[in-house]
């Protein structure tokens, strides 16, 4: 007997309890909680009840408000009318089995039958089967990860005991509140004709969420259904960055702040300044200013740079590489006034015979001011290259698709910006001469990219001495 026992024992604990406790607690096989910005998902089991949920589906109406109804299916099989409105409405429909029974008490073969049973029921009212389930009680079995493989199981962020109709309107206003927050995915009940609950316990949800809504709606936030917090989420984690690309990042990042340190660059801007500067002697190629000037070796420089702190903010949001070249041009636009203005009043500065960088940010520069010259060939201009390619697989995330192609219309083609001193001074109305109280201020019609120039911008990356 005590053999028995003990046998029981280990298959309820492999069978129900492992399964439970893991996808419960590390979301193994599961999805639980969004990485959004501002959305949150409402998901209602039981339903639906003939009583309650067209209130509810007024209510999130009302709000614009998108919910996820997981349905029992021999209360769906009453209420077919309900399913359609769901289905028609923008909502989506998920199974809850066929009775509110725990699979813990049910066998894999009973279970499937339960989910095939209430799949019929949606699809015969809404003419498509679900794709998401969720067990009674969160409780999965051992094989509900390996024979549930088509359908998407979901659990929940946030649950509030709103089943149980002595809570109140205002103690699950006040939990839920709580819970006001990007990503949360929301437990509710719009049906109380399950075991343990009570009947008219959703004439208190109601309250609640009604006041969660306007409260969630003033402070911006979206309420979504569940596949679209999904694909939100799944985006947003394949633009975060891996332990290694993190580990690469904060080294690159500790370099600049070393370089700057070692060689003195002057920030420009506050707290978070876009770019910074030093004046060095030059060794580069020559360069052909224009009205018989020329760039040469040993030439005094102020030396510009991007900060790449920013650059590495930016990336990180994602998007196409175009994008990330817009926003990139949009910071210089902005930032660009305050260069030049803090370079013309900088006496160390004072003979120095031109700004120059190494940027990608090349097209559309020139209506900065800046002249845009090409390279030459040798070994700067190949390690520039080497250097931004891998910057690039590091800060951009992978995508789905010939990564290859991808890269493959992706130019790297660094170029040098150029902008001789006097070009300066007389953009920020300090001409040697001139009237140093004059304008400090770059002068609009000079200083404004374009959209057009903007919109065909290639990516932009920088390297430590480039812009």
């Amino acid at each position: 007997m005590e053999n028995l026992l003990l046998w029981g024992f280990y298959i309820l604990t492999f069978y129900a309890f492992l399964p439970g406790l893991v996808s419960r607690t590390f979301g193994f096989r599961v999805f639980k909680k969004g990485r959004v910005e501002r959305e949150i998902a409402l998901t209602f089991d039981d339903g639906p009840d003939p009583v309650y949920t067209p209130r509810l589906l007024d209510l999130l109406k009302r709000y614009n408000a998108k919910a996820t109804f997981f349905v029992v299916g021999v209360h769906a099989e009453q209420n077919p009318e309900i399913l359609e409105r769901m289905h028609r409405e923008g909502h989506i429909i998920g199974i809850h089995n066929y009775v509110h029974k725990t699979n813990w008490l049910m066998r894999p073969k009973s279970v499937r039958k339960q989910i095939h049973r209430t799949s019929e029921i949606v699809k015969k009212a809404t003419g498509e089967r679900p794709a998401y389930y969720r067990p009674p009680w969160g409780i999965v079995n051992l094989f509900d990860f390996s024979n549930l493989g088509y359908l998407q199981i979901i659990l929940w962020s946030a649950m509030f005991g709103d089943w149980r109709i002595r809570l109140g309107a205002d103690r699950l206003t006040k939990r839920m509140m709580r819970k006001l927050a990007p990503g949360e995915v929301l437990l509710l009940h719009d049906c109380g004709h399950t075991f343990g609950a009570d009947a008219d316990a959703p004439q208190n949800m109601l309250i609640a969420l009604e006041r969660y809504l306007e409260e969630g709606t003033r402070r911006g936030y979206r309420f979504v259904a569940i596949d679209e917090m999904i694909r939100l989420t799944d985006e947003n984690k394949a633009r975060e960055l891996g332990p290694f690309k993190r580990l690469i990042v904060a080294l690159w990042l500790l370099y600049e702040k070393a370089f700057h340190a070692v060689f003195r660059l002057k920030p420009v801007g506050g707290e978070n300044p876009t770019f910074h500067y030093r004046v060095r002697t030059y060794a580069g190629q020559h360069v052909d200013m224009g009205e018989g000037r020329q760039l040469k070796k040993g030439d005094t420089i102020v030396e510009i740079h991007f900060d790449n702190r920013m650059l590495q903010n930016i990336a990180s949001h994602g998007g196409p590489p175009v994008h990330t070249a817009i926003r990139l041009l949009r910071e210089m636009e902005k930032a660009i006034p305050q260069l030049l203005s803090q370079i013309a009043a900088d006496p160390e500065a004072e003979n120095a015979r031109a700004m120059v960088g190494v940027t990608m940010i090349h097209r559309g520069a020139d209506r900065f001011g800046f002249q845009i010259v090409k390279l030459e060939k040798g070994w700067f201009d190949r390690m520039t290259r080497l250097y931004l390619r891998l910057l690039m697989r590091v800060l951009t995330p992978k995508k789905k698709g010939n990564r290859k192609k991808e890269r493959g219309s992706e130019a790297i083609n660094p170029h040098m910006l150029v902008m001789t001193m006097d070009r300066v001074r007389q953009m920020t109305g300090r001409e040697r001469g001139g009237d140093s109280s004059a304008n400090t201020q770059a002068a609009p019609d000079k200083l404004q990219a374009s959209d057009e120039a903007m919109g065909d911008a290639p990516t932009v990356v920088n390297s430590p001495s480039a812009i």
